[in-house]
């Protein structure tokens, strides 16, 4: 790729990520300003709070790491290169599971089940999201100190084997993450995305299933509803595709497909951070408090810009 493709791209990078580092903290400014005013937090505003803070946190821990990597090279031996690894990989950890309790929330709250185990979930649920949070960020951080250890394992030779003796430090780090570790990833990652694909499944269909009954009513009063239900429909789709994209590029991203040395190194980025950046500003639209807010904003702007 000739170098004014990849400086596009690099651009565009820069620009999504400051989209979502601005989204994410809109988010998290509002809640918390409705936290110390109310002195207490709705579980819905709980998870988002905290999955707003995650993604700030991950664009801008994600920038640095990207440009870190792209000037030094994959796998790096400097300690700064993988404090930025590490503290990456607890926030994609702990990212995933956030906006996994959001959507399991929503389905209790929205999906029309009439199941026992269900009704008891639902009933259960918001009393033990404070856990829930607290739960993702301790995996999280033992998984990452895992990887800690294996970095400390590297470089003290104590996975050099017979095998191992002829490769390079690069080539011994590979083996070890995709023999190792990629499974360890893969695990970690895969049970709050199964939640979140079972959750978002049972509630595009019950949506789905509800707009479907609403338009085949005669009343005209159903009108603003179905149109209300087909716009989080197609929300959520929209949410499930983003996630899809996100869980995929990162478990291509542990494989090294995408190295720095690749031409579609930024592009690949771009589509990783794709999800933290763009569905902070769907849930911003999508929720009346958060969206009148943002309407003041503007209001703000446009009447500072014309004086």
């Amino acid at each position: 790729m000739q170098p004014a493709f990849t400086a596009l791209f690099m651009l565009l990078f820069v620009l999504l990520c400051l989209l979502g580092i601005l989204a994410n903290g809109f988010i998290v400014l509002v809640l918390s300003r409705e936290w110390k005013r109310l002195g207490r937090l709705l579980p819905s505003d709980m998870i988002l709070i905290s999955l707003g803070a995650s993604r700030f946190c991950l664009q801008r821990v994600g920038m640095v790491h990207n440009f870190y990597s792209f000037h030094l090279g994959e796998f790096s031996k400097d300690p700064a290169w993988q404090l930025f690894v590490h503290q990456r990989d607890l926030l994609n950890s702990a990212t995933f599971w956030f906006g996994t309790w959001l959507s399991v929330l929503f389905c209790m709250k929205i999906a029309n089940l009439t199941h026992p185990t269900f009704l008891w979930l639902k009933w259960r649920f918001p009393r033990s999201v404070p856990w829930l949070l607290l739960g993702p960020l301790l995996i999280s951080t033992i998984v990452t100190l895992l990887f800690l250890w294996r970095n400390y394992a590297m470089d003290q030779g104590f996975f050099i084997r017979e095998v191992y003796e002829n490769m390079t430090y690069m080539e011994r780090v590979m083996r070890m993450e995709i023999h190792y570790f990629l499974p360890l990833k893969f695990v970690t990652l895969s049970i709050p995305w199964s939640l979140f694909l079972v959750s978002t499944a049972l509630l595009i269909h019950s949506l789905r299933r509800h707009t479907q009954t609403m338009r085949q009513s005669a009343h005209s009063l159903q009108d603003a509803n179905t149109e209300a239900h087909t716009r989080a429909l197609k929300s959520l789709i929209f949410f499930l595709i983003l996630d899809i994209l996100s869980f995929m590029s990162l478990v291509i991203d542990t494989i090294g497909f995408f190295s720095t040395e690749s031409d579609w190194f930024w592009p690949w980025q771009i589509v990783t951070y794709l999800c933290t950046s763009v569905h902070p500003c769907i849930l911003t639209l999508s929720n009346p408090r958060l969206r009148e807010v943002f309407r003041q904003l503007l209001l703000f702007a446009r009447g500072f810009w014309l004086v």
